[in-house]
């Protein structure tokens, strides 16, 4: 019976996967946009984040080191 579970196991594993990529669909020319600029405004939030953060480090590190 511990067999069965098993050999069956890998059986739903690869059925699962074959109804998950038969309903996959590309996406359309809007979805893809709305993905690309979502993307796009992150790396600009990141990036500007991170060039203030460096920005104030900098004279920040200055005074504790004493340069």
């Amino acid at each position: 019976m511990a067999e069965e579970k098993q050999v069956s196991a890998p059986m739903q594993t690869y059925n699962d996967s074959k109804r998950f990529i038969r309903r996959c669909t590309k996406p359309d020319r809007g979805e893809y946009i709305k993905i690309s600029s979502s993307i796009a405004i992150g790396f600009l939030i990141l990036g500007f984040s991170g060039f203030f953060i460096k920005l104030l480090s900098i004279p920040v590190n200055n005074v504790l080191v004493g340069n």
